[in-house]
């Protein structure tokens, strides 16, 4: 699970079984771009989704400064993937913090269409 959401090539296969995708609103011929770094850059979404790269510690934890391209400039959220082993499979909790409180409801819903449900496809 971690080298799906670290290596750009794994993740362009998430974006590409994506709701974003299936709906038009990015284009997935556009590859993702994930650093390999804290403070490197990263693109994901047909450049829809981009930020900085705050923590890696491989198999446990990413930490990335997160934007969607239609927030207003400046503004990021931090999004915390944690993981940790159960059993035969592995326990991803998200946490994403500071956005702005008008797309809650919008974030919920885009975490599921476009990271849950095409991340189990692909692993």
């Amino acid at each position: 699970m971690y080298t799906v959401l670290t290596d750009a090539h794994e993740f362009q296969k998430v974006v590409a079984l994506s709701g974003a995708v299936a709906s038009a609103k990015v284009k997935a011929a556009i590859p993702a771009q994930i650093g390999h770094e804290a403070g490197a850059p990263f693109s994901i979404f047909g450049g829809f989704v981009s930020g900085r790269i705050i923590e890696l510690v491989p198999d446990v934890r990413l930490v990335q400064a997160w934007r969607p391209q239609d927030w207003q400039p400046g503004v990021y959220s931090i999004v915390k993937f944690e993981l940790a082993e159960r059993g035969a499979g592995t326990l991803l909790v998200l946490d994403q913090t500071g956005f702005p409180a008008s797309d809650a409801e919008p974030l919920m819903q885009g975490w599921k269409m476009n990271y849950w449900q095409p991340m189990a496809k692909v692993l």
